[in-house]
């Protein structure tokens, strides 16, 4: 995730940079002095979308669209719809697409501009249709609301929740627009694990839950859970993903192959949906 030579002939006035992913794999164009800018999150929230992975996934909160682009980028098979109400954002992931060097991908995604927590017929003229997504994945904003925000409106809108209901309304949508036994992914703080299961309630089974932690003896950091709309498997709770190996700040092993697309975090649990 480095930015490139060419970000220095930018458009000034945009404030964006054209930053690679996957080790050059595909590019995004991301605002350079205010806004989120893509990470470490967005990557692992690809990676739990499994290897041979084919039809439709939806990326909830998009932003530019680095976490839809991962996947696709590694998945030949599969295709994106990169939904974000924020409008420059919607800007940054349009030009993310037709960008030369994503060529690859750009027959294979698309852009919604819309509110992922629209309900009924006003959800679905958006675009956001009832069962039309075999995969789902959502990085929202989890930051408390009472936290201290940002002066930045446009990273405070992509970090901080706006109602203590957010995981409902965001999951209720996922459930909505994914086919029975899809699949859903989200990460968030480990503190957010309570509202989490509360809104996958009935919706979703075979919960599957994934601690990050910086590196061995360290509490976790984000949570990565995945499940399937419809089923009744149990709940699983599997080992742990190592951000960083020693005392320096470079990747584990581990983390280098998720981040970079070399590697996949599938679901342990076999996807059995209910009749």
């Amino acid at each position: 995730m480095t930015q490139t030579p060419d970000s220095k002939t930018l458009n000034a006035a945009a404030s964006t940079t054209i930053d690679a992913f996957h080790n050059g794999g595909f590019f995004l164009v991301q605002p350079a002095g205010s806004g989120h800018r893509a990470g470490m999150d967005a990557m692992l929230l690809a990676a739990t979308v499994p290897e041979g992975a084919a039809g439709t996934l939806a990326d909830l909160g998009a932003g530019a669209g680095a976490a839809g682009l991962a996947a696709i980028n590694r998945l030949p098979d599969l295709n994106a719809v990169l939904i974000e109400r924020s409008h420059p954002m919607a800007e940054c992931a349009r030009r993310s697409l037709a960008l030369p060097e994503n060529v690859h991908l750009a027959a294979r995604a698309g852009v919604i501009e819309a509110d992922v927590t629209l309900t009924g017929s006003h959800r679905r003229e958006a675009g956001l249709a009832d069962y039309a997504y075999d995969y789902v994945i959502l990085n929202p904003p989890f930051n408390s609301g009472h936290d201290r925000r940002t002066p930045d409106l446009l990273k405070a809108e992509a970090h901080a929740m706006e109602s203590d209901d957010l995981f409902e309304r965001w999951l209720r949508t996922a459930a909505a627009i994914l086919k029975p036994g899809g699949q859903v992914s989200v990460i968030a703080r480990p503190e957010s694990l309570a509202e989490i299961f509360a809104a996958l309630g009935k919706r979703f089974g075979g919960v599957e839950i994934t601690p990050v932690i910086p590196r061995t003896g360290s509490d976790a950091i984000r949570i990565l859970i995945t499940a399937i709309k419809g089923s009744r498997a149990r709940m699983r709770l599997r080992d742990r993903i190592l951000i960083h190996e020693g005392e320096g700040h470079a990747f584990s092993d581990q983390m280098h192959g998720l981040a970079n697309g070399r590697a996949a975090w599938p679901r342990q649990t076999p996807n059995r949906p209910s009749k």
